[in-house]
């Protein structure tokens, strides 16, 4: 099979408004389209179920099921039990609260592995838990390649190692890290696994179930959805860490780490994303499938695609002697997140860029640590230039046509 771009944009409204034509969108790292089903339902849950949920009362009956029917639909995709997900107004906020949970749980002289690839919301909350006591040791990338090396992680660890937080995937390098291998790891040495999947799930939702970890989080503004943080915490670890919630709520799993109430209507919209990895299943396979397998089949379709897309564009700048590549050159295994380190601040090229109607960002990311250690300066940061499964061949063209004439 492969991937009927066609159809995928039918189902973004962001293709057929007016005041987008002749733009293409290059920085979907930041933050993706919309897909139709999300806005459909967060339109019916603000035009008819905007009350307090879980009432007796229909109009609340009903809209507690729809944020049930989120939880319980995208964590079959993701491959987990219903109550091991938690809906957050944030990645960062959800981790944040993850790394109260651990300092009160861990013990002064206990250590955690970081990682300096990452973004700054799976490293700085990490890191603060120095202030009590506890050790953070650093898994630093190649200064280079900026890739992770697990064997690097090997010497690391040791019986006073309690959590390893690494990124699926950086939101600068790109490299998709071996999450089952490092996991496997990490797990050896009798720690936890925290997973910053927020720059991978774009490209694909992972099977989390098989995957490994003991918590994986991710935006679902970055997949098509509104501005949400998802967060799966497993039950072992779930029971284990100190709740963070009310107190009433800490017999409940997917509570004891949300300490704000959840926004009910974007948790039911949600429910939206799970929709179009249906949808998706059902135009291009068909049949009867597991939600898991239909995630996989969407995952696999989406993958194929951006990497035959992502490989013209690899090509194109890393011949170029005033452009340095930011991690892997070949589409398999990275991510369609191409950062470039230039002569220029990056913000700067990217408001030229704009001029030939490519929509691009520049800056550090919040991945400066990652910048510093290959040798940039992150005040001037890079241009990076992200695309997702429903950008086309032609916006590809538009986007090295653009390159040749600024860079």
């Amino acid at each position: 099979m492969t991937l009927d771009i066609k159809w995928v944009r039918s189902q973004f409204p962001a293709f057929s408004e007016p005041s987008l034509q002749g733009h293409a969108f290059f920085e979907n790292a930041g933050g993706s389209y919309t897909c139709q089903q999300v806005i459909d339902r967060l339109y019916r849950f603000y035009t008819q179920r905007k009350v307090q949920p879980y009432a007796p009362y229909e109009a609340s009956r009903l809209a507690g099921e729809e944020m049930d029917e989120a939880r319980s639909r995208i964590a079959a995709i993701l491959g987990v039990e219903s109550d091991e997900l938690s809906f957050g107004p944030s990645t960062t906020q959800n981790t944040y609260v993850l790394a109260q949970a651990f300092g009160e749980m861990m013990s002064e002289g206990e250590a955690i592995i970081v990682t300096n690839q990452d973004h700054e919301a799976n490293s700085g909350p990490w890191r603060r838990l120095a202030e009590r006591g506890i050790e953070v040791r650093e898994w630093r990338i190649d200064p280079d390649s900026g890739q992770l090396d697990p064997e690097d992680l090997e010497k690391l660890l040791d019986e006073k190692v309690r959590l390893v937080c690494f990124p699926h995937c950086s939101n600068v390098v790109g490299q998709i890290n071996p999450v089952v291998e490092i996991t496997a790891l990490a797990h050896a040495a009798g720690a936890f696994v925290c997973v910053d999947g927020v720059s991978y799930a774009p490209h694909g939702f992972a099977n989390v179930g098989s995957l490994g970890p003991d918590i994986y989080l991710f935006s679902s503004y970055k997949t098509f959805g509104p501005h949400q943080g998802l967060m799966v915490i497993r039950r072992a670890l779930g029971e284990l860490l100190p709740n963070q919630g009310h107190f009433f709520n800490a017999e409940t799993l997917y509570k004891r780490f949300t300490p704000a109430g959840p926004d009910h209507a974007q948790v039911a919209a949600s429910a939206g994303m799970a929709d179009y990895i249906d949808a998706m299943h059902a135009h291009h396979a068909g049949g009867e499938a597991s939600a898991a397998e239909r995630g996989r089949v969407a995952h696999d379709l989406i993958r194929a695609h951006e990497t035959a897309l992502l490989q013209p564009l690899l090509d194109a700048v890393k011949a170029r002697n005033s452009v340095r590549l930011i991690g892997p050159a070949e589409a398999e295994g990275r991510a369609p997140t191409v950062a470039l380190a230039l002569n220029r601040p990056g913000e700067e090229v990217a408001a030229e860029l704009a001029r030939h109607g490519i929509m691009a960002g520049g800056g550090d990311f919040y991945a400066g640590r990652a910048l510093s250690a290959m040798g940039m300066d992150p005040e001037k940061g890079v241009l990076r230039l992200s695309f997702t499964h429903y950008t086309n061949r032609e916006e590809i063209d538009q986007l090295l046509n653009a390159l040749d004439a600024v860079l």
